[in-house]
């Protein structure tokens, strides 16, 4: 397994991290026992870097890598989120919330400083006042915290992050179906030492390859429930993408690829040709999925050709069908 730096952490962490959204059974249930042969199965093949949040399960993703990580001689980098708590969100914001939610967080996953915190795709207006970063460096310097970033919805949003000095990292939307960061956002993220973790780098699945029209999924799974935006934003579920255009869409790309080459392969060999980014959060419900992503990190860069094909099947088919903004 590859690794790069995180921006201003300074943390060398695995190209393909692991996303612990499923293990808070948001996808549908994940039984202990597999969640623990996740966790184990990551970094087996290398994964370093693990992502979750307080709210994955009303804390139970970080309840279980807290558990797991307590037999670890050398634990994995592991980030958190905070400010999609019913205590905080969305209007109960202040350090003094900010803090008895990290230092639960910090509990939960039996640690005495939190590696890294990403505020959690809080309101646009509370972001933009800018008190809320302020905080969350106070927060660096009493030690509650050793690094701090931002999860963001927006484009707009990520930029204005960008800018500020303490910035360790940003977490996108970002793959083959929401291309816009490329040019908008990574120079700026570049020049100031901000590091890229991309969320959602096969679109809640479809860029697996695997899914048809026809799916049905688990009544508590996202993909079932938020399809339409009907819980939190659009965006999050199938990139914003009506679920059988997105299946289509897929359908179409997989007709373009060379024989040898897979859309999920390319999908995240794509992201990973981006020099800004520094890990790929891949979530997955079974080992095997760990195992496949993983793979993808020694994989070789993408021709010219395929990046062009790529970027035009965005432009031309995919952009226009992105629902909630980019």
């Amino acid at each position: 397994m590859n690794t790069r730096t995180l921006g201003k952490t300074g943390f060398k962490v695995s190209e393909i991290g692991l996303g612990c959204w499923q293990l808070g059974n948001d996808f549908g249930p994940v039984e202990d026992k597999e969640a623990n042969a996740i966790l184990q199965t990551a970094v087996d093949h290398g994964i370093s870097f693990f992502d979750t949040a307080d709210v994955y399960g009303g804390g139970l993703s970080e309840q279980r890598i807290g558990q797991w990580r307590r037999a670890l001689t050398t634990p994995p980098i592991i980030a958190t989120k905070v400010g999609r708590d019913a205590a905080l969100y969305p209007d109960g914001y202040s350090k003094a919330s900010l803090k008895k939610s990290l230092q639960a967080s910090a509990k939960r996953l039996g640690v005495e400083v939190i590696d890294l915190a990403q505020l959690h795709c809080v309101p646009r207006e509370v972001l933009f006042a800018g008190d809320i970063l302020t905080w969350m460096e106070d927060l660096k310097q009493e030690g509650v915290i050793k690094h701090f970033g931002a999860s963001v919805e927006m484009l707009d949003e990520a930029k204005f992050c960008c800018e500020h000095p303490e910035i360790a990292s940003l977490q996108i939307l970002f793959n083959v179906f929401r291309q816009d960061a490329v040019e908008s956002l990574f120079p700026i993220a570049e020049k100031n030492n901000v590091g890229i973790i991309v969320r959602l780098p096969l679109a809640s699945g479809l860029l697996s390859g695997k899914m048809r029209s026809d799916h049905v999924f688990n009544e508590h799974d996202h993909r079932s429930y938020n399809k339409d935006g009907a819980a939190f934003h659009v965006g999050e579920t199938f990139n914003g993408i009506p679920f059988k255009k997105g299946v289509a869409l897929v359908d179409s790309l997989k007709n373009k690829l060379p024989d040898n080459q897979t859309v999920l392969d390319v999908s995240l060999r794509w992201i990973l040709d981006q020099p800004q980014v520094s890990s790929i959060i891949a979530g997955a419900s079974h080992s095997s999925q760990v195992i496949r992503n993983a793979g993808v990190s020694s994989l070789p860069p993408l021709s010219k050709e395929t990046h062009q094909l790529l970027g035009d099947f965005y432009r031309e088919q995919v952009r226009m069908e992105i629902r909630g903004g980019i």
